[in-house]
């Protein structure tokens, strides 16, 4: 299959702001509030909470024209549901999984999308047996992605493919009409400038946290040999 050239590609130009990931945090933070019985939230709590500023959780909220009083504080039910406007949770969302590998797979099952209105509609893949992988969740072809596109209306799409087919299937799916990816082939996508992709590497996370680790404990190691020679001096 053809795949079209595009005249204007480059690496996408949205990026998920901190801002729009710390908002996650406060919504998770006001939902334990409001299983505990708490009516009233101040900028302060959240800020204890996820390990900000009350500032930064001021500024974040103005960014997204979420307003509070600051001696006031804000209503935890009335914060909760601008939150839910924020990110279109008052009706559904239909995807797109494409790749059934274990990843895809894992992906497929995941119950917390239908919790959170976002329905995977369909999933493909190119090898047939995978096709035929018994699932609450139809895999097709992927001489079918425009038809259920199509069908549902779907404008996002979950890439679970392997590095190599990634740049390709992207360009099929923008020019089947998709919006927004989530890629977690280990590549950065070049898409056209309205067209969101989020790319989510694992073992790119777990290397963060590895490297955080080491140096934490090469901290403590330095401090342990300071104290060492301080103890041999007395």
């Amino acid at each position: 299959m053809k795949i079209k050239i595009f005249d204007v590609k480059q690496i996408t130009k949205y990026v998920i702001k901190n801002s729009l990931k710390r908002i996650f945090l406060y919504r998770a933070c006001l939902v334990r509030l409001k299983l505990m019985g708490v009516k009233k939230v101040f900028s302060y709590t959240l800020a204890n909470e996820t390990g900000v500023t009350a500032d930064q959780v001021r500024k974040d909220f103005s960014e997204f024209g979420i307003k509070g009083n600051k001696r006031g504080g804000y209503e935890v039910e009335e914060l909760l549901e601008k939150m839910e406007n924020i990110f279109h949770r008052n009706k559904d969302h239909n995807l797109v999984l494409i790749g059934m590998g274990n990843m895809g797979l894992a992906l497929s099952k995941y119950s917390r999308f239908v919790q959170r209105n976002m329905n995977i509609v369909a999933t493909f893949d190119i090898d047939p047996f995978k096709q035929k992988i018994r699932s609450d969740i139809p895999v097709y072809s992927m001489g079918r992605l425009k038809e259920i596109i199509d069908r549902f209306r779907v404008k996002v799409a979950i890439l679970a493919v392997p590095e190599i087919s990634a740049q390709e299937v992207a360009d099929e799916l923008i020019r089947f009409g998709i919006k927004g990816i989530v890629n977690f082939a280990p590549v950065l996508l070049k898409v056209p400038a309205d067209v969101v992709v989020n790319n989510v590497n694992l073992c790119d996370e777990l290397e963060s946290v590895i490297y955080y680790v080491h140096k934490m404990m090469k901290v403590d190691g330095l401090k342990n040999i300071e104290i060492l020679y301080r103890d041999m001096k007395y």
